[in-house]
């Protein structure tokens, strides 16, 4: 017990002063050669942190200890942006900027893997063979005690929407949300949601008419939450969401039972991979049971294996949430959310509804 509490803390303090990833953070582990004197090499950029990559990286050092192994940890902008520049440097790419990662692989910047792996692997998670996507992690509420006391639990949209219009006094200044035009995953959420219903610009204003607070990042979020300077926040990142609430009674996690979005960290292989039997190894190892069992034991993450039924794996969740979850689809409506010209009426719309209380006339 003590040594979980001790991850947690360190899992909280990781969130709250580099949420996003410290630039050029890296692991490495040496090879250790076979019998013959022969060894590998495999190169590995994701945004994924190091306290959910570590046991990952391990497992699957532990059963090749003949490659040599590093992985470097990057902010999504800055992982995208030195693939485009040195494509041949990395062998395996893993981010959860969903949209960045199609527009590669749709670019050609993938590698096809063809393995049993890959063709056992759920059709609606992968793009043809060269884009896969191996986690799976809902979009989330997170409350504090104080307003469950007070007003009830939101469990739904709806109910969020009645509890912010029947009593904006009380919480005024009490909600915290992504600002979307300073935060990707904000900006990505919003695009999500105004597809799935109209009901989310009407959800929008009564934000602004409560003076919610926008923030950038998950982490920021669970920070004022933590202090209780908010009793609510929206459309947090359930994986980090989860761990920081396990470790903090005061709040607890709200999976919307209406619709919960879901987003994904997808994983391909690149066209110019200096490594690619070893990048398809790591790819097979991900994408096979062994991989996503680490998933779902060591990590918040959520396993994708259709094997897997345990704690930590999709078919938990959906036996849970059924039909309320509503994962992002890997198809080419994801560069609509890279269109300039989308982004722009989108934010704007976003900032009219966000503005309209203070609009109105009295």
């Amino acid at each position: 017990m003590r040594h979980r509490w001790l991850v947690l803390i360190g899992l909280w303090s990781l969130l709250c002063l580099a949420p996003l990833a410290v630039a050029d953070e890296r692991l490495h582990y040496p090879a250790t050669p076979t019998n013959d004197g022969t060894s590998g090499e495999l190169v590995v950029h994701g945004a994924l942190d190091l306290v959910y990559a570590r046991t990952l990286f391990e497992a699957f050092h532990a059963r090749h200890p003949d490659i040599a192994l590093t992985y470097r940890n990057l902010d999504t902008l800055s992982l995208h942006q030195r693939f485009l520049a040195h494509p041949d440097e990395v062998d395996v790419l893993m981010s959860s900027a969903m949209p960045w990662q199609y527009r590669l692989a749709n670019d050609g910047h993938a590698r096809s893997l063809a393995s049993p792996e890959a063709e056992a692997w759920p059709a609606w998670a992968r793009w043809r063979h060269e884009l896969f996507a191996f986690t799976f992690e809902p979009i989330v509420m997170v409350v504090r005690r104080e307003l469950i006391e007070r007003f009830g639990r939101p469990d739904s949209h709806a109910e969020l929407l009645a509890l912010l219009e029947r009593h904006p006094d009380a919480m005024r200044g009490r909600v915290v949300t992504y600002d979307p035009e300073h935060s990707g995953a904000g900006y990505a959420y919003a695009i999500q949601e105004s597809r799935l219903t109209p009901r989310y610009w009407d959800l929008v204003a009564a934000f602004g008419a409560t003076q919610t607070a926008l923030a950038t990042t998950t982490g920021d979020m669970l920070e004022g939450l933590d202090e209780g300077r908010y009793w609510l926040g929206y459309n947090l990142l359930g994986s980090y969401a989860q761990a920081v609430a396990d470790a903090h009674p005061a709040l607890e996690v709200v999976v919307p039972d209406d619709y919960a979005l879901v987003t994904q960290r997808l994983a391909l292989i690149s066209h110019q991979s200096p490594h690619p039997d070893n990048a398809r190894r790591f790819m097979n190892f991900l994408l096979g049971e062994s991989g996503q069992r680490v998933i779902a034991e060591a990590t918040p993450l959520g396993a994708m294996h259709p094997a897997l039924n345990g704690p930590g794996t999709v078919t938990a969740l959906q036996a849970t949430h059924g039909e309320a979850l509503r994962p992002v689809s890997l198809g080419p409506e994801l560069l609509a959310t890279l269109d300039d010209l989308k982004r722009q009426a989108l934010l704007e719309r976003w900032k009219r509804e966000f503005t309209r209380a203070n609009a109105t006339p009295p």
